[in-house]
């Protein structure tokens, strides 16, 4: 039995004590300094999660965050961040007061960063703020994959891959968490992973717009039923331009035909967050419009990974070689109408 700790009481981090507890660990989930009143309700609710509409496991210890100071000290063999993007670095910072340098970290949280003029994943810069704080050496895998928080809750079967530089330190966490409705691969392409993982959300936001970027003239209810035809060319078009854009980061295009590319790619274009806002921006809503009026307390990642590196994307790359991302990235940060010509 390994101890795991899982910080962040959302969707995913939720979701993930299943398999952890089903693998027969000692499990804690904790919620972030802005959960505790999710903590409270799950707690004081047989365990109900109100997002994942799902009592979590009745073996499941869960602690609002003025323990985890105290639960560090216990040397947890796994410590797992769901927190957003934008707590990575609180996260970071909270864990380098009681970390045991031989604890290992998973990532659920996907994205890329500018860190001094440069694209980092969050992998990067997780280390990199534990090495201000005096913290080395500590050994950092990232997962992913078409694994949705409901479907994972609710054991549907899934498949992910968890990557780490050391192939042997990402076989360890799969032998930690895999069970039989929740598959594990593993991979050296630890960049490749977390650059696909995190673009995906910009693509299946593309994809998502096809029923309104379909046709100029036909009305809706003919896009709305041939629309297809529309999201096959963006699609095909996205995984051109992840490999592209994959490669040009150092990872490997292998990696973009595989579960953390083509694999969440196809399960995020089919719904979601991403999805929908794309579906918004393809009808003709502005970016900051269709968040205030349909979507105003969600988190849009691929919109939130626009506004982090969309200058430096369109200052360093071609539109010829990336017009989907392009064309997405100026709509969002310039607030203007999507426009695509593939």
């Amino acid at each position: 039995m390994k101890k795991i700790i899982i910080l962040g009481a959302g969707a995913m981090g939720s979701a993930f004590t299943v398999p952890c507890i089903d693998n027969k660990n000692d499990v804690t989930l904790v919620g972030t300094h802005l959960e505790e009143q999710v903590i409270n309700n799950i707690n004081n609710n047989n365990n109900f999660h109100e997002v994942l509409k799902f009592n979590l496991p009745k073996e499941l210890k869960i602690k609002t965050f003025d323990h985890f100071s105290n639960i560090l000290k216990t040397k947890p063999d796994l410590i797992v961040i769901g927190v957003s993007s934008k707590g990575i670095e609180w996260a970071a910072n909270e864990i380098s007061k009681n970390l045991n340098k031989d604890t290992k970290i998973l990532l659920l949280t996907k994205g890329l960063t500018i860190i001094d003029d440069r694209f980092e994943t969050l992998v990067e810069k997780f280390r990199l703020i534990l090495n201000k704080n005096k913290i080395e050496n500590v050994n950092i895998s990232a997962v992913a994959g078409p694994c949705l928080a409901s479907g994972l809750a609710n054991k549907i079967k899934s498949s992910v891959v968890i990557a780490n530089n050391d192939k042997n330190i990402a076989k360890q966490i799969g032998e930690m968490i895999s069970t039989n409705y929740y598959s594990v691969e593993i991979s050296n392409d630890l960049v490749g992973v977390e650059v696909c993982a995190a673009i995906k959300n910009l693509y299946s936001m593309i994809i998502g717009a096809s029923e309104g970027l379909s046709s100029a003239e036909a009305s809706k209810e003919i896009k709305n039923k041939y629309f297809l035809n529309t999201a096959a060319s963006l699609m095909y078009r996205s995984v051109y331009e992840m490999c592209y854009f994959t490669k040009s980061l150092n990872g490997n295009v292998e990696t973009v035909y595989g579960l953390a590319g083509l694999g969440d790619l196809y399960v995020s274009a089919a719904g979601g967050r991403n999805s929908k806002m794309g579906k918004l921006l393809g009808e003709g809503y502005d970016y900051k419009d269709a968040k205030e009026r349909f979507m105003k307390n969600d988190t849009v990642e691929g919109a939130e990974l626009a506004l982090e590196i969309g200058t430096k994307v369109l200052k360093e790359f071609d539109r010829n070689k990336i017009p989907l991302m392009r064309s997405l990235i100026e709509a969002i940060i310039e607030n203007k109408k999507l426009n695509i010509e593939w």
